[in-house]
């Protein structure tokens, strides 16, 4: 097979690799991808490995994933099936064809809430399960922290757990049937068999026939070492669990398939149990002086029947986001126990019992009913798997250990030990994970980019393995072996049984060809690494990417394929509104990551800065920065794209819109020196055919109206009111963006008017100011710079004299926070100005805290901002709406327009899918008396251009119900 299908540098043969894409177009009906830019998508899961496929396939249905396997199996191709990518060790990357079954084959096809079944496809992401069951009091047991994004065929092939496998088990628990092709034609229906079903099938003719009579054959010779050979604890997920094929377990066939990974056969359909959910819920979290101790804790909760029980460690605790790990009781350690009951009260009760129960050794306790506050507390936990990629101190620590088990009464020795021997090698590394079952996650500071720290990395991961075998347990407790442990099988099991699972991975797949090196026949754990592939020094780049030490392939790895991006719930967040209304991984965060990542390495990505798969897949990047507050790992997209932007176009010429929207402030500023006389004239033949003219030579989409010109820009109309102005009271800034400025003054006056009545004396900077955001996000980074320090350099007296400077456009607030510190570098009065930035709910709260605003008594709706909700925050905002009387609750999502992006050619489709996603039907739904509120100019525009409401700043809705002669 390498002979045919390998160049003289190992890569494909270009013919071998021809002939197999035009017989999988020939032959398949669903999507065939073997360019470069699908390719470089799939190298990689959100583990350490990556191996490069030769192309991927997206099937519509069983048939015509059977016409694949048949291709590929005529070419002598390997294939890997692939769900939602979140799988930890290595096994969702292959070398052949990818089956990618989340794109069509992701359907719910029954649900039973009677005999509490449902029939799924591989491709259905769990919490599409999960919404279905619950208005029938039901849930899928099984419930790890990708639940938004993994899929039912990934959670078989993985055998995966979740926090609630206390209560419900694992996926193979729950899994009663499940179909699968093998890779010579085959195709079955596994259940449980009992002995004589097994029987039955085995007289089968055919391909059936003898396959069910080898495994017949298997168990019968071989008894005894499948009831001895298995150490016994609840996460035992390593190698294949052939006793489940003993007859005291009923010859179960599908759930000897779970946990298989891919290397038996490929499931197109299954059947899983649904359990009742509880009617309500409470969360006791007890403190502990470390993580050994709440381990040792554990077995005396056990006892009390919780649902789950759930730990971490203060290094965990301190890398949260949002500030929830603030809410924790006193300790170094914590322990989540979560019980369940009929109503609030009960579950109150319960908590309250368990918690006084589990006093001794503890630091601290809290019983927790609010379900917000508990999804809160919850999200430190879930969000693990990326927050643990960084140290506090921004060391990278990587998987490859994520998921040991051992008994839960031998979890407190083991940590222990596990402690002492990060230490002896010189390593870190913040313990969490599934306490109540003995099931450890830790991602650990391996340097796994030179050769002295890949030798130790194989070395501990040895004397590792050996120690968990040591305390009873399983290399793999959730996640699998995949590349990643399979080597180190041999020291968990006897010779006897490896022997027994490569038996039974040749009857399903005599020529292994599914997920070669996996389980059976393993590749080595430190061949295929991902980190081979990026330069292994800094690429020269224009931002100075602080938290990464200015180099960019670290920021690039920050994205560990962990896949928060794919989640397309509805929810208060932002990330990733072009994944969320496309559906093409290349434009989720971690798609454009991983296309950046194979840029960086060039031996897929070839072109460099030039490469037209990153500006295809960057050009429906909205630059909403949603991933810098929403991505656990703060992965800042819209950072990396105007970094590649800058770079791709040097030197070359750049689209009209760059010219247009980019240097917009320069236009609007030269319009704005005669706008009484030029507005008018400007506003009037932007209403005639002209405008078309003009928009398309400027690179702009045809369908949207250009904005008015305003007659009066607010600059002019502050410094002719100047004798008007407060004379007292603190001094504040107000910054004049461009687009309160020159489009919206109407907004800076009512913010003037809302600071003055609050006591505040307002001035304006001296001279012309510009945050440099139109040039950032079409990646003219060198004009930005410039505009920058032309700035910095009118405000340096304000800045001198520590006067804070109040951003109405968020998306300049935003620019002035980060951008500009990160072009300018992290000192002098960029800092200075950076660190001065507040919103207006934000000085006013600081510098009048007493100001009571008017009473408005009416339902709000709207939107923040997405800058807002990535950098600045809202929470002063919340408290201010709450305190006019403003109630509601703003949508979360993006409005699509974001600034030039709306406007570019090619553009409008998606602007407007990303405005209906939550915005636009939330604004068409509030009640007639609502408050349609929205900070950002963009946000504004979007909604009335597409709605005809007229969306209002904070400030206008204020500065209207302030009383006559206020301010």
């Amino acid at each position: 097979m390498r002979d045919r299908l390998s160049g003289s540098e190992g890569r494909p043969a270009p013919d071998a690799t021809g002939d197999l894409e035009r017989a999988l177009r020939a032959r398949v009906r669903g999507d065939v991808g073997f360019d470069v830019g699908q390719r470089a998508l799939h190298t990689m899961d959100a583990s350490n490995y990556r191996r490069v496929p030769l192309g991927v396939v997206a099937p519509r249905d069983a048939e015509d994933t059977a016409a694949a396997l048949a291709v590929c199996r005529e070419h002598q191709v390997p294939v890997v099936a692939r769900g939602g990518g979140t799988s930890l060790a290595g096994q969702a990357t292959g070398v052949g064809v990818v089956l990618d079954f989340t794109r069509h084959m992701n359907a719910l096809v029954e649900l039973d809430p009677l005999t509490r079944t449902a029939r799924v496809q591989p491709g259905l992401v769990l919490d599409a399960l999960r919404a279905a069951a619950a208005p029938h009091g039901l849930t899928f047991g099984a419930d790890p922290s990708t639940h938004s994004r993994c899929t039912l065929g990934g959670m078989i092939g993985n055998n995966a757990c979740g926090a609630h496998s206390v209560a419900w088990g694992t996926t193979a628990d729950n899994l009663e049937t499940v179909r699968v092709l093998g890779p010579d034609g085959l195709h079955v229906e596994l259940a449980a068999a009992g002995r004589a079903g097994l029987d039955a099938l085995a007289r089968r003719p055919g391909r059936e026939g003898e396959l069910f009579s080898g495994v017949r054959e298997l168990v019968e010779g071989n008894l005894a070492l499948l009831r001895t050979g298995f150490p016994t604890l609840p996460r035992r997920i390593s190698g294949y669990p052939l006793d489940q094929l003993l007859p005291e377990h009923g010859s179960h066939l599908a759930r000897a398939f779970a946990g298989s990974e891919g290397t038996l056969g490929v499931v197109t359909e299954a059947t899983v149990r649904l359990v009742p959910a509880p009617a309500a819920t409470a969360l006791v979290v007890l403190g502990y002086p470390d993580e050994g101790a709440a381990a040792d804790a554990v077995p005396g909760l056990l006892s009390l029947d919780p649902l789950t029980v759930e730990g971490m460690d203060a290094g965990l605790a301190a890398l949260a986001s949002g500030g929830a790990a603030r809410n924790l009781p006193a300790g170094a350690a914590w322990l989540f126990v979560e019980v369940g009951a009929d109503t609030p009260a009960e579950a109150e009760a319960v908590a309250r019992r368990l918690g006084a129960r589990a006093a001794d050794g503890t630091t601290g306790r809290l019983v927790v009913t609010d379900p917000a506050h508990q999804r809160q507390l919850w999200r430190v936990r879930e969000e693990a798997a990326g927050t643990a990629t960084r140290r506090a101190d921004g060391a990278e620590a990587w998987p490859g250990w994520e998921d040991t088990a051992v008994p839960p009464e031998r979890l407190g020795d083991y940590l222990r030990a596990f402690r002492a021997l990060l230490r002896e090698h010189g390593l870190n590394g913040a313990p969490y994970g599934h306490f109540g079952e003995g099931c450890i996650h830790v991602r650990i500071d391996f340097d796994l980019l030179d050769e002295a720290g890949l030798r130790r990395f194989r070395v501990f991961s040895g004397e590792l393995a050996d120690l968990v075998v040591a305390h009873g347990g399983s290399l793999s407790g959730e996640h699998g072996d995949g590349l990643g442990r399979s080597e180190l099988l041999h020291r968990m099991y006897r010779p006897e049984l490896i022997d027994l699972f490569a038996r039974y991975k040749d009857l399903w797949d005599p020529r292994g060809t599914l997920n070669p090196g996996v389980l059976v026949r393993p590749q080595r754990l430190d061949e295929n690494l991902r980190f081979v592939a990026p330069p292994g020094h800094p690429v020269p780049v224009a931002f100075g990417y602080p938290h990464d030490k200015g180099d960019f392939a670290a920021a690039v790895r920050r994205c560990v394929g962990v896949a928060k991006c794919r989640d397309t719930a509805v929810t208060t967040g932002v990330m990733c509104p072009s994944y969320r209304v496309t559906g093409e991984e290349r434009h989720s965060t971690r798609g454009r990551a991983r296309l950046l990542h194979e840029m960086l390495g060039g031996d897929l990505v070839r072109d460099g800065w030039r490469s037209t798969e990153v500006l295809e897949a960057l050009d429906l990047c909205l630059a909403c920065k949603g991933c810098r507050s929403d991505c656990p790992v703060g992965v800042d997209m819209a950072t990396y794209k105007a970094e590649f932007l800058h770079h791709h176009y040097a030197g070359r010429r750049r689209p009209a819109a760059h010219h247009s929207m980019g240097q917009l402030p320069r236009w609007l500023w030269a319009v704005g020196t005669v706008a009484p006389v030029a507005a008018p004239v400007l506003n009037a033949l932007a209403r005639t055919p002209v405008a078309a003219l003009a928009k398309r030579a400027g690179g702009l989409t045809p369908e949207r109206p250009v904005p008015e010109l305003a007659r009066d820009p607010f600059t002019r109309w502050f410094r002719r009111t100047a004798g008007q102005r407060r004379r007292t009271g603190p001094a504040v800034v107000l910054w004049p963006d461009t687009f309160t400025t020159y489009l919206r003054p109407q907004v800076g006056r009512a913010a003037v008017r809302v600071l003055e009545a609050a006591g505040l004396r307002v001035v304006v900077p001296p001279g012309p100011v510009c945050c440099g955001l139109t040039w950032v996000t079409t990646g003219q980074l060198d004009t930005a710079r410039r505009v920058m320090r032309r700035t910095v350099e009118v405000l340096r007296p304000a800045l001198a004299a520590g006067l804070p400077v109040v951003a109405l456009e968020p998306s300049c607030g935003a620019a002035l926070r980060t951008d500009l510190t990160e072009l300018l570098g992290p000192e002098g009065d960029a800092a200075r100005l950076a660190a001065s930035v507040r919103t207006l709910a934000g000085v006013l709260e600081e510098l009048a805290p007493s100001w009571e605003p008017p009473r408005l008594d009416r339902p709000a709706v709207g939107q923040t901002h997405c800058h807002q909700h990535a950098v600045l925050g809202d929470a002063a905002e919340r408290r201010l709406r709450a305190r006019a009387g403003l109630a509601g609750e703003l949508v979360g999502g993006c409005c699509g327009l974001a600034g030039n992006f709306g406007f570019e050619r090619g553009h409008f489709r998606t602007s407007v899918a990303c405005a209906e996603e939550q915005l636009l039907p939330a604004v068409r739904a509030a009640p007639r008396d609502a408050v349609v509120l929205a900070d950002g100019f963009s946000c504004r525009t979007q909604i009335a251009q597409l709605t005809g409401v007229r969306a209002r700043h904070l400030a206008e809705v204020l500065a209207a119900s302030l009383p006559d002669g206020a301010g």
